[in-house]
């Protein structure tokens, strides 16, 4: 849900407006002057910022240049009881959105907003899709050696210079956004955009926005315009991740675009053309959703013109040490840490874990791996503790295991500064399971 951000020390105003605005689905928050508000802006995350010009501590012109400093890709609107013009003129130098009187523009304050929205996701595709071009991925590049993988791949290779629909199917985890981007890379298209979405991510009229765009006045917000992501993909590759979670009624005008390369924005009448290929990826059985009603089988026909499984680590544990290496590579550069060697005994207790999130999983604990470790060297001590409990025999002794769970949160969250969003990132689990642990094991007091 996008996030609103309303600084004012006008309590009873701010209700008011907090209130206006989650009516329109936005999430909200509220801050009562300059410090709260930065501290929410860290904690909170908005998308955009609604702050007063006159704060108890501070004035609000100078705060969107703190909040923009702080905070680059978040729209800040400054609204005034007494608006004049050398205030205006230096919000918007201090990268202000907008600058807006209270009263007499209250009927502009949600149409604004919409469209300091509408600047934020827009610029959110465009990082995206920068990111995602420059990420190529060649064939070369995927890791594992196994013939299960090979075979994967040799697949791959062969369906990629075609224009075919292609349905990658496997447990979550095991590779299928890095295989989607191999084929767009080793295609005629590989010159065009490469847009990846997650059908799973969105509530079904937020992905139909996103897919098939909108036009002006289509509904409550909608108060311009709006390309899709067909649009952007015209000409080259749309990667529908997590296809299986599409709502029947998407699936219908997905079809039709497979079918005659046309679709209609929300609120047009009039068919808009596409050249795109589709990749499609889930970890669903796609037949037993056909057979329950819950997918298409016309669709399936589509999307599944060559289908290729994308095998588990349980399926190749030989490639799990190969895997270990290339991420420590990688993470070797993001995080100045240097690894001189990796002891058998690391690599012996890796290829025994189930890992049921598969190569995510994997990456996760190479990179917990890279910060616990002294000297250079992954040893078994830097792995997480069910690693080395159901290993050694600790599993029955709870404060032993305990003990090197607590040492091993302790040291990420060291490692985050105290960020408990990345450290449970980084530790694989909720953040209220983290904050269970912090108040369990008594860390930081």
């Amino acid at each position: 849900m996008e996030k609103v951000l309303i600084i004012d020390d006008e309590t009873q105003l701010r209700g008011l407006l907090a209130r206006i605005i989650s009516l329109e689905g936005y999430d909200v928050a509220q801050a009562e002057d300059c410090a709260a508000g930065l501290k929410l802006l860290e904690r909170y995350a908005p998308d955009v910022v609604l702050c007063d010009v006159k704060l108890p501590d501070g004035n609000g012109v100078d705060m969107a240049a703190k909040i923009k400093a702080a905070a680059p890709e978040v729209e800040v609107i400054l609204l005034t009881a007494y608006g004049n013009i050398p205030d205006g003129v230096q919000a918007i130098k201090n990268g202000a959105f907008d600058y807006i009187t209270k009263g007499d523009d209250n009927n502009k304050i949600l149409p604004l907003l919409a469209r300091a929205m509408e600047k934020v996701r827009m610029q959110r595709r465009l990082q995206r899709l920068e990111k995602q071009n420059g990420d190529a991925v060649s064939f070369d590049g995927i890791v594992g050696s196994s013939a299960p993988m090979r075979e994967a791949v040799a697949l791959a290779r062969k369906v990629a210079g075609t224009d075919a629909s292609v349905l990658l199917t496997g447990e979550t985890g095991t590779g299928k956004d890095v295989f989607a981007r191999a084929i767009h890379g080793g295609s005629s298209r590989s010159r065009e955009n490469f847009v990846a979405v997650n059908c799973a991510a969105f509530t079904k009229e937020l992905l139909e926005s996103e897919l098939f765009g909108h036009k002006a006045g289509a509904f409550t917000g909608a108060v311009k315009d709006k390309k899709g992501l067909l649009d952007e993909a015209d000409g080259g590759t749309l990667f529908l991740d997590e296809i299986g979670e599409m709502a029947p009624e998407l699936q219908a005008k997905l079809l039709r675009v497979l079918e005659n390369g046309e679709y209609i924005r929300i609120g047009e009448t009039r068919a808009t053309k596409t050249d795109i290929r589709v990749i499609a990826a889930t970890n669903r059985d796609l037949t037993r959703e056909i057979a329950e009603g819950r997918f298409r089988e016309d669709l399936f026909y589509r999307l599944s013109v060559f289908t290729i499984r994308l095998p588990s680590l349980a399926d190749r544990p030989e490639d799990i040490e190969e895997y270990v290496r290339h991420f420590v590579g990688q993470f070797s550069q993001r995080m100045a840490c240097r690894i001189v060697s990796i002891d058998p005994e690391y690599v012996r207790l890796m290829r025994r874990h189930a890992w049921r999130g598969n190569v995510r999983e994997l990456r996760n604990v190479v990179e917990r791996s890279m910060i616990m470790a002294e000297d250079g060297r992954l040893t078994a001590g830097d792995l997480p503790a069910d690693f080395q409990g159901a290993e050694s025999g600790d599993a029955d002794d709870p404060v032993s295991l305990g003990d090197m769970e607590r040492r091993h949160i302790a040291k990420i969250l060291k490692y985050t500064g105290g960020n408990k969003t990345e450290a449970a990132r980084l530790l694989g689990i909720g953040i209220a399971t983290l904050y269970r642990k912090i108040d369990e094991y008594g860390i930081g007091r």
